[in-house]
């Protein structure tokens, strides 16, 4: 489970500071999937940020499982989010000399204790993930081969590889159609429930919306509202 309690993010501008982040409160509980939306600018990527244990905020608590990661060091604070977050990044940022198999092996090695001993593990979980995401015949295949799709559907079986517990994913469908972004929501609303994770979402897609367990709106660092989707 992730929840961020009351918290608040600013930043300097000049002389003043601006707030990106204003006293927010937020949990996603294992298994469900929480739509963040609003206009840009309005501290959705901030609050992700937040949330991944990238940014520590100015006051609040971020729990990871009931670990306050605001108390963390970076070394542990980076040993949590290796372990237990993964972050769906907007664009895939996959590594072009490597194929879709090597993208999620090479999760195992960073930082990672005992790596080399969990080498066969991680290359078995990484083509059952890939099999999962419908690429399991595009395993061998590098980024420049795959679609705009395919390399999201990556991307997103990336961030699983770990086991995480928590699954932060910004803006998936912004560089996609229609036909193709309403896969990679669903992917990750399947994936949420197979996998137990809590995940948070940011989208400006609001058709995808009514798809979600919950849906809150951020205007100006604010949640302005927090409804259940409308199945």
């Amino acid at each position: 489970m992730i929840r961020l309690d009351d918290v608040t993010l600013t930043f300097e501008d000049g002389d003043s500071r601006v707030t990106a982040v204003d006293h927010v409160s937020l949990t996603a509980h294992p298994g469900t999937v929480t739509g963040i939306t609003g206009p840009s600018g309005s501290g959705k990527s901030s609050l992700l940020a937040v949330a991944a244990t990238l940014i520590t905020p100015d006051s609040g608590r971020v729990l990871i499982d009931g670990i306050d990661a605001t108390g963390l060091s970076s070394a542990d604070a980076s040993v949590l989010r290796r372990e237990r977050i993964g972050i769906v990044f907007q664009q895939s940022n996959l590594l072009p000399s490597l194929t879709a198999l090597e993208q999620l092996q090479v999760m195992n090695e960073l930082g990672a204790r005992h790596s080399r001993h969990n080498r066969a593990r991680a290359a078995m979980r990484a083509g059952e993930l890939l099999a999962e995401v419908g690429l399991a015949d595009h395993r061998n295949k590098r980024p420049h081969q795959l679609s705009g799709g395919e390399r999201q559907r990556v991307n997103i079986a990336r961030a699983l590889m770990n086991n995480p517990s928590v699954l932060l994913v910004d803006e998936p469908t912004s560089a996609l159609d229609q036909e193709r972004g309403a896969s990679i929501i669903e992917l990750s609303l399947r994936l949420t429930d197979a996998q137990d994770t809590s995940t948070f979402l940011v989208t400006h897609d609001l058709v995808h919306l009514p798809r979600m367990h919950a849906v809150v709106h951020m205007v100006d660092g604010c949640l302005v509202d927090h409804l259940p989707a409308v199945a």
